[in-house]
């Protein structure tokens, strides 16, 4: 009875404090919704941008310079507009790729055992750049049974929405109707030697020395293990560390006359191994244990030049590679031989550690968009380093480019002991507008400052939304203006850069509290209204804020909206009430 009562009085003393409190809380509530806004809407009444730009920065992301992980963010945004480029493309033949739509798509890939699949679209430079990669490896691999296949995904949509298409070209390889992503090099040889590899055994046998002579003229790089025998524990090893790479072909020879070309004497120990390039760096020997995992880390650290010359071509190796940070030589034409040359010498300090890179900053193709996205400007050689991480961070050599420095340099970056570069414009003379202007060099100062609200929008002067959502924008700056603890801001994400301001897209808007400046910002998902911003910061403002509907607001013709911007005398009226 004790207990039943004790549980009567708990639920009665919490009715009469629901009672007490609601109106309160109904009031509190009442003061927010009866807040008066409509002098907000009609400035918006006949806006461009409204409600039906509902944000979402993944969807429609103009993001151009996304990981430099992603090699294909460096290749020149291509439209081929230029008649010489479209026939120079069009001069190959197509006869042994097969169309796939979504009514042949399914049998195709279930009566053929191999099958790879290109889904491209039309206006894709990238695609056009590989059509004739794609022909030519198609032709070659017929006598291997392996069908190459295209499907246009901006036609056969089901199709690539099945396969989880998110860009152009996505490539998949087909075994038995089961399929995976394709990884290798965008390049005919590339795609041979990758398909190879997966239904092969993964190694060739080398017998005789017109073989050998061949392999040695026609190949870029090879790996040759000599053998007591072609069969046996030691071949199975060499076997199963071909599978771990896509690039290089492996081949295995017990002839003698045969290792001989391949810079091994007929006396050495056996198991022996080599690694032949044709660049400075011509051979390497193996002296590790003759092990599947031992054999592939070899091969990762020694297959790419001593400096890879950066193109589209190179891309897949340098960012695919197991060693993931990187230095960068930008240098022009004029620069580059004695750069290089003692790039080179630095180089084979670091081999298996870090991958050394020339980028051309003359190549208007490829070296100037790769120049840009860094922030490397002048003309004289620079020399920048790169982890390929979560973080992506970018690291500046402070010096001449010599070999001392290069070497002291490589360390710190192996060390983790070099200050993060970030790109950054100048700081601007003056940033009295109502928006302010946020520059790397003064994000600190403004989205960091622990006393203001900051929204922060973060754009790209291409960017066709960013441009849309400016007059929203602006006026939504011009209403706050006279609230002290609001800062709206804006930041060009192309030439700015701040570990705080990640942008999945543009544009990308973020809101800084103030006095939690520590934690990750909250990013804006409201509509591309100013009534849906201000009703946005209202709500997530540390600094409460009210603004107040201006005294006398005079009716304006829709003839003086026009002339006047779409604007209203009393706009500058707006007062705090704080």
């Amino acid at each position: 009875m004790a207990t039943r009562r004790i549980l009567l009085l708990t639920l009665a003393s919490l009715l009469l404090f629901s009672l007490i409190s609601a109106p309160i809380f109904s009031s509190a509530a009442a003061t927010d919704e009866d807040e008066d806004l409509s002098f907000l809407e009609e400035l918006e009444s006949g806006d461009a941008v409204s409600g039906d730009h509902h944000h979402s920065d993944v969807e429609y992301s103009d993001n151009e310079e996304e990981d430099f992980e992603n090699y294909d963010d460096f290749d020149v945004p291509s439209d081929f507009t230029h008649q010489e480029e479209e026939d120079e493309v069009a001069k190959f033949d197509e006869k042994d790729v097969v169309v796939l739509t979504d009514g042949n798509f399914s049998d195709f890939v279930d009566e053929n055992k191999y099958v790879m699949v290109e889904f491209y679209a039309p206006w894709c430079g990238h695609c056009k750049a590989l059509a004739p990669e794609y022909a030519a490896a198609a032709t070659a691999l017929k006598e291997d049974n392996v069908t190459l296949a295209k499907v246009d995904a901006t036609e056969e949509n089901e199709l690539a929405e099945k396969y989880e298409v998110q860009g152009f070209p996505t490539v998949y390889f087909f075994v038995d109707g089961e399929h995976k992503p394709y990884s290798g090099q965008r390049t005919k040889d590339g795609i041979v030697i990758w398909i190879k590899k997966k239904i092969g055994p993964g190694i060739s046998n080398i017998t005789t020395t017109e073989d050998a002579e061949h392999i040695l003229t026609s190949e870029d790089k090879v790996v040759l293990a000599f053998l007591n025998s072609l069969v046996g524990p030691d071949s199975q090893e060499f076997s199963a560390a071909s599978k771990l790479d896509d690039d290089v072909n492996f081949y295995q020879t017990s002839n003698p006359s045969v290792a001989k070309m391949f810079h091994l004497e007929a006396d050495v120990k056996r198991p022996a191994l080599v690694l032949l390039k044709k660049e400075a760096e011509k051979v390497t020997h193996f002296d590790g244990q003759f092990k599947k995992s031992v054999i592939a880390e070899f091969v990762s650290a020694n297959k790419l030049p001593l400096v890879t010359t950066f193109s589209r071509e190179s891309a897949p190796l340098i960012f695919e590679s197991s060693i993931r940070k990187q230095l960068l030589l930008f240098a022009t034409s004029n620069d580059s031989q004695a750069a290089i040359t003692t790039f080179q010498e630095a180089a084979k300090l670091f081999k298996g550690k870090l991958i050394f890179v020339y980028v051309d900053v003359d190549n208007e193709e490829v070296g100037k968009p790769v120049a840009d996205y860094f922030g490397v400007t002048g003309d004289a050689p620079k020399v920048l380093g790169y982890a390929a991480n979560d973080e992506s961070r970018k690291y500046i050599l402070d010096g001449e480019v010599t070999l001392e420095n290069i070497k002291a340099f490589g360390e710190a970056f192996l060390e983790d002991k070099l200050k993060p570069f970030y790109k950054s414009d100048p700081i601007p003379e003056t940033n009295d507008g109502d928006v302010k202007i946020v520059v790397g060099n003064n994000f600190d100062d403004i989205v960091l400052d622990k006393s203001k609200d900051v929204l922060l929008e973060i754009y790209a002067p291409w960017c066709g939304h960013c441009q849309s959502l400016e007059p929203t924008y602006n006026k939504l700056a011009k209403h706050l203006r006279v609230i002290e603890s609001l800062v709206i801001a804006k930041m060009d994400g192309t030439t700015n850069e701040h570990p705080r301001a990640k942008a999945d897209g543009f544009p990308t808007i973020l809101f800084f509290p103030a006095g939690k400046k520590s934690a990750d910002p909250i990013p804006c998902d409201a509509d591309r209204t100013v009534v849906a911003f201000y009703k946005f910061l209202k709500e997530h403002a540390s600094i409460p804020f009210k603004l107040q509907k201006p005294a006398s607001s005079a009716p304006v013709s829709e003839d003086s909206q026009a002339k006047e911007g779409i604007k209203t005398s009393s706009t500058s009226d707006v007062k705090d009430e704080l």
